[in-house]
């Protein structure tokens, strides 16, 4: 039987980890989102991109689809701007508009906005969101077998190292589901986790025909004289019924891991982390457990969108691609391929792994071809913190996570020498 995830190594590998006490555990999580809270309100910049108010002000009148366009007045910038909302008829005379993004951050904002309205603060509220993230990191870590300076030590790069930072201090629509997406995440796998250490039974020795099993005495049953296999088979058969019994934590883990889904559709590539790490007794039990609980969820997400668009996926999503195909030549999409298409790969990992900083820029990397000039004034000196004549510069289409974030690096010796 092979080790679960969350018992770690043998002890006979290596030293056990010395325990925090609880105190000490709640004392550094509560210390740790209070600086993230700080770091990610301080840096924070005012954004205009709130479709989310937008969303959760549309349900409270009881519509799923937004006013829009809307021109701003007294103050309020409104959201005539927004590029990607699907202008659809209505039948108040109201102008509306469909936000293709999955709803779970705008029903999070929906009591914010009942209470202040559009002057409710997102992006505030998002960067709350963000630190939370940094506590369940830093609980989800304490279900593993880990030194103390270990756990400290990725939180941190969690909250200060990775792209949280940015989602959450910058805080608009994408962001904010981002931000949402990660904690749900991070709390389904800390549930798994938490169930994995129990699970050590003999779950993966469920299917070998022992003196055990039920189905190995059916089958010397059949042996015996006189004996149909029909017998055998169907005891072999009635041994999958406890695997249809779902594990009521891999099930929890399974439905917060769907509630993520229905923040940032793309953590659904995530789901054969449910298959391999939680409770359930076997590999099957763990998957469908989780699934079970996932498909609750994301059945809702599917119920919304036949309801509100007619169609299983949204179709918001091809509009706003015809759309971005038109200004972003840059990112060379390519209209005779599909929004999802694997032809689309290459490129994007080039993006994540290889994307490298412009050096010695001329303009400001811009993706839409809209960047102003940089070093226009008469003996300008470059500099690596001067805005108006930087020695260097991120591209906007993204950057290479080994630059932004090359902890990330330390996995290799973690591979070979564990």
């Amino acid at each position: 039987m092979d080790r679960r995830v969350a018992q770690g190594r043998s002890p006979l590998a290596s030293d056990a980890p010395s325990p925090s006490s609880l105190l000490v555990s709640i004392v550094v999580g509560i210390a740790l989102v209070a600086v993230a809270l700080w770091v990610y309100t301080l840096t924070h910049p005012h954004r205009f991109y709130n479709h989310f108010e937008w969303q959760a002000m549309a349900f409270l009148e009881g519509k799923a689809a937004i006013r829009f366009p809307v021109e701003g007045t007294n103050g309020l910038t409104g959201n005539s701007f927004f590029q990607d909302v699907l202008p659809v008829p209505t039948t108040d005379e109201i102008p509306r508009g469909l936000v293709p993004f999955p709803p779970l951050p705008a029903a999070l904002l929906v009591p914010f906005v009942a209470l202040w309205g559009f002057a409710t603060d997102g992006q505030l509220v998002f960067a709350i969101v963000g630190a939370i993230d940094v506590g369940i990191a830093w609980w989800m870590l304490g279900r593993l077998p880990i030194r103390t300076w270990v756990r400290i030590a990725v939180t941190v790069f969690l909250g200060f190292g990775t792209v949280l930072w940015y989602a959450a201090q910058i805080g608009t629509t994408w962001y904010q589901a981002h931000v949402l997406a990660v904690g749900l995440a991070l709390a389904a796998i800390g549930l798994a986790l938490g169930g994995d250490r129990d699970a050590a039974l003999s779950e993966d020795d469920l299917f070998e025909d022992d003196e055990d099993t039920p189905w190995a005495a059916a089958a010397g049953t059949a042996a015996a004289p006189g004996a149909s296999g029909r017998i055998a088979i169907a005891t072999r058969l009635g041994g999958w019924v406890p695997l249809l019994i779902p594990d009521r934590r891999q099930f929890l883990a399974g439905f917060v891991f769907g509630l993520a889904c229905t923040a940032r559709l793309t953590v659904a590539f995530a789901a054969p982390f449910f298959i391999l790490v939680g409770s359930g007794g076997s590999w099957f039990r763990r998957g469908w457990s989780a699934a079970l609980g996932a498909g609750i969820p994301i059945g809702l997400l599917v119920v919304y969108n036949l309801v509100t668009t007619g169609h299983l996926f949204h179709p918001g999503y091809q509009y706003l691609y015809e759309l971005e195909a038109g200004f972003y030549k840059a990112l060379n999409y390519n209209l005779a391929w599909e929004i999802e298409d694997v032809r689309y790969l290459p490129q994007n990992f080039a993006i994540m792994f290889l994307n490298t900083p412009v050096w010695m820029p001329n303009v400001v990397p811009s993706a839409l071809g809209m960047g102003g000039p940089l070093c226009v004034e008469p003996g300008a000196v470059r500099g690596l913190f001067n805005p108006d004549c930087p020695l260097i510069l991120p591209r906007d289409a993204g950057m290479s996570i080994l630059l932004t974030s090359p902890a990330y690096l330390l996995v290799v010796p973690a591979l070979r020498w564990g």
